[in-house]
């Protein structure tokens, strides 16, 4: 007996053009004329000489590049031990129904709506001795507090204003992963005699897998281009301690107007920032499958 394959319609194909369009004008154009910096020296508009790889060879020998890369690792790496926990933490203690679970949400979901540059003035202002809680706070403690004179104080006035910001982004997506779970599960887990700790890690924390990938990657990512709230904040100061490496991309095409090197540091910080996510992405999938095979 012969069977016959109903041909697909290929016509949705047409519905998503104007999107394909719009990303290779907005993504694919910009990223070629970066690669067309990179390998040229911009004498000036009319002048321009190849170079092939030398602002590739003189950016990866620039030694404030490796300074600011360890810098932004480290920091990164900090939001994620961070705000990874504590989002877990904030999504198991919000109510799960009823009008409370409703304004719990509203109010956690308050600083993710706060645009990049406000959140760098509201905590300029917070930090300040004379007029801010944190900073007169800390003084009437005898804490010598200053994010504008001590390193330390700066990298950790960063780092908790961070966390500030996007921590509710994590228990958001730990309360969604939460919300998903049968509720066949607990009543298993009580019937079992199950402590809470047991719950959390045999059916919450497996069923927030997913969701909470989504969440590294999307802090990992943010966190290693984030430039608007330091800048606000510290201006990289004091020093270079808060200089991330896109205000160090921003001082070069910017401040130096050295479009070849950073042209050429652009392409790095995106193969960079591609690969870190390729390889933390991989490492959690084949940590999930071993747990699985484990728990089989």
């Amino acid at each position: 007996m012969s069977t016959t394959t109903k041909p697909v319609n290929q016509k949705a194909w047409f519905l998503i053009l104007p999107v394909l369009i719009c990303v290779a004008f907005s993504a694919i154009v910009p990223l070629m004329t970066v690669v067309n910096y990179s390998v040229q020296d911009i004498i000036s508009p009319e002048r321009r000489v190849f170079v092939g790889t030398e602002w590739f060879v003189q950016v990866m020998r620039d030694e404030e590049l490796h300074a600011a890369l360890l810098r932004q690792l480290v920091f990164s790496l900090s939001v994620l031990a961070v705000e990874l926990p504590l989002g877990i933490l904030l999504a198991l203690s919000m109510p799960a129904e009823g009008l409370k679970a409703s304004l719990v949400l509203v109010i956690v979901s308050l600083s993710l709506l706060i645009p990049w540059n406000v959140v760098g003035t509201i905590w300029q202002i917070f930090g300040r001795s004379d007029i801010g809680l944190l900073g007169a706070a800390l003084q009437g403690m005898g804490i010598d507090y200053s994010y504008t004179g001590n390193a330390t104080h700066a990298w950790l006035t960063v780092l908790v204003m961070d966390v500030w910001h996007w921590t509710p982004l994590v228990a958001l997506l730990g309360y969604a992963g939460l919300r998903s779970i049968p509720d066949a599960y607990y009543q298993a887990a009580r019937i079992d005699g199950a402590s809470k700790f047991a719950v959390f890690r045999y059916i919450q924390l497996p069923k927030m897998r997913g969701v909470l990938m989504i969440g590294v990657l999307l802090r990992f990512m943010d966190s290693f281009m984030i430039y608007t709230e330091p800048f606000v904040l510290t201006g990289g100061g004091p020093g270079n301690s808060t200089t991330f490496l896109s205000q160090f991309l921003t001082q070069k095409a910017v401040g130096q107007f050295d479009l070849g090197p950073a042209a050429a540091f652009s392409l790095i910080y995106f193969l960079i920032i591609l690969l870190l996510c390729f390889i933390l992405y991989n490492w959690m999938q084949r940590v999930g499958t071993q747990e699985k095979e484990g728990g089989q």
